[in-house]
C-alpha cells in the first residue's frame, strides 16, 4: 500500500509464559521421541501453533482417559487439584506448565479462602484460567464467587454485606476497566475489601502500549485467535479508541479490502498467543495490497 505507514507495537505476540509453554512442550517431545506427549487441553489459543505441536507428535486431549501412558502437560491456563490427581491415578508423568502469573493468582485466592474472606475472582466463569483459579480456593472456602460486571454480584449482596471481609482477584488476561467497575461495586457494600490486581505485566504493557499507538493511528489491526481472552479483550479497548480490526491470521484481510483505502497510518498489535510468523505474514500482506 503506496504511501502508507505501518508500525508494529513492541509489546505483540508470545508473553514469555506462551513462550515457556510451547518451548517446554517441544523440548519434551524432542527429548523423549519414544514416548507419547499430551496436551491436557489446547496448549495455547492458536490453531496454528496446535496444528504445528500435532505434526511434531504432540498431541492434544480434552478429557483425562482412565488409563494414561507418557507425559501429559497441564497448559499455561491451569487446573483444578482435582485434574492433577486424575492424571496421576491415570498413571501419567504430569508436567506443570502453569504460567508462573497464574499460579500467584491461585495462591492469592488461596490465601484469602484460607484467611476466611468472601472471595470475588473477578473474570468470565468458564475461561480456563478461572475455572482452575476458582477449583484452588474452593478447597477452603464455600463463599467463592466469579463476576465479569456489577450485576454478577447482586445474587450474593447480603453475604456479601453480612461478611466481615471480601477478597478480589483478577483473571490475568481481564482489562483494569472491568476490575475497577466489579471492585467499586463491592466497595459500595462491603465493609472490609482487599484488592489483588493480578493482571499480569504483559498484559498490562501491551494493552497500554496499544492504546498509544492507536491515538496515533488510523486504523488498528489486532491479530490473534477469536477464543483469546487477551487478544478480544485487547481489541475491545483499542475500538474505544479508533478504527480497529481483529483478524486471526492473515487470509481475513480480504474482507477488509475496502476499509484500508485511503488510510494512512496504521498500527498492528497481536495477541499473547500469536505467533511472530502469523504478525509478519499480516504485514506481508498488508504491504501487498
Amino acid at each position: 500500500m503506496n504511501g502508507q505507514n505501518i508500525k508494529l507495537a513492541k509489546f505483540a505476540g508470545f508473553c514469555y509464559g506462551v513462550k515457556r509453554a510451547v518451548d517446554t512442550a517441544k523440548k519434551l517431545k524432542a527429548e523423549n521421541p519414544d514416548k507419547n506427549v499430551y496436551i491436557l487441553g489446547e496448549l495455547i489459543h492458536n490453531s496454528d501453533v496446535i496444528q504445528e505441536l500435532e505434526i511434531l507428535g504432540i498431541k492434544t486431549i480434552y478429557e483425562v482417559p482412565e488409563k494414561g501412558d507418557g507425559i501429559c502437560i497441564v497448559r499455561s491456563h491451569g487446573e483444578a487439584p482435582s485434574v492433577f490427581q486424575k492424571l496421576e491415578k491415570a498413571g501419567f508423568e504430569v508436567v506443570d506448565l502453569t504460567c508462573p502469573d497464574v499460579k500467584k493468582v491461585q495462591q492469592r485466592a488461596v490465601e484469602l479462602a484460607k484467611d476466611d474472606y468472601f472471595v470475588v475472582i473477578v473474570g468470565k466463569s468458564n475461561h480456563p484460567e478461572v475455572v482452575a483459579i476458582k477449583a484452588n480456593a474452593d478447597l477452603y472456602s464455600d463463599k467463592v464467587i466469579v463476576a465479569d460486571k456489577p450485576a454478577d454480584i447482586k445474587p450474593y449482596e447480603d453475604e456479601i454485606k453480612s461478611c466481615h471481609k471480601v477478597g478480589i482477584v483478577v483473571q490475568t488476561t481481564q482489562m483494569v476497566s472491568t476490575l475497577n467497575s466489579v471492585a467499586d461495586y463491592i466497595k459500595s457494600i462491603a465493609k472490609e475489601v482487599l484488592i489483588y490486581n493480578t493482571i499480569c505485566k504483559s498484559t498490562s504493557m501491551r494493552q497500554n502500549e496499544a492504546k498509544e499507538l492507536a491515538e496515533e493511528s488510523d486504523l488498528m489491526v489486532v491479530v490473534g485467535s477469536k477464543k483469546s481472552a487477551n487478544t478480544t479483550h485487547l481489541a475491545e479497548i483499542l475500538k474505544q479508541c479508533t478504527n480497529t480490526i481483529h483478524i486471526e491470521n492473515d487470509s481475513e484481510l480480504d474482507e477488509y479490502k475496502n476499509l484500508f483505502k485511503n488510510i494512512q497510518k496504521i498500527g498492528v498489535t497481536a495477541g499473547a498467543s500469536t505467533p511472530q510468523n502469523v504478525i509478519n505474514n499480516v504485514i506481508s500482506k498488508i504491504k501487498e495490497e
